[in-house]
């Protein structure tokens, strides 16, 4: 949380700037204090200072790819228990088996809407506060 604010900190990590500020959009609309990194490196990097509250990581990414990244949180003491979430636009099952093998908690596929973004939040934040629109219209589809 965001001692600042009291918000949920979600980070976003893409090599796309588009679906970076896309997600960083829609969870922002949504009270949700956002920080983005554009590679696995960038994100490790910004992870001990900030603590997010949950991870969004992208699979496909240039030098150190989502599922070494979500490997390297997950075998750090101090983040091993905080969800990462990968984002991909495979949707094939050996992908989401390596997702879980290297740690991942969840799988959201690209392109994702509003609804399935925030419906990965809620399942991993305290009460899960924010509601669901699942009437979330293509403007709110984001893609790669």
């Amino acid at each position: 949380m965001d001692s600042m604010t009291g918000s949920p900190k979600i980070m976003v990590v893409d090599d796309s700037k588009t679906i970076r500020r896309t997600a960083e959009t829609l969870l922002e609309r949504e009270g949700y204090n956002v920080v983005t990194a554009e590679d696995g490196f960038e994100a490790l990097a910004k992870i001990a200072d900030l603590k997010p509250d949950i991870i969004f990581v992208d699979i496909m990414m240039p030098r150190l790819d989502g599922y070494q990244t979500c490997a390297l949180i997950k075998n750090n003491a101090d983040f091993r228990n905080t969800p990462v979430i990968m984002l991909s636009s495979k949707d094939g099952l050996f992908d989401k088996a390596k997702g879980r093998i290297v740690g991942s908690d969840q799988y959201v596929t690209k392109p994702f809407s509003k609804g399935e973004i925030l419906e990965a939040v809620q399942n991993y934040l305290p009460g899960g506060s924010t509601p669901i629109d699942y009437d979330a219209g293509e403007q709110d589809r984001a893609s790669a």
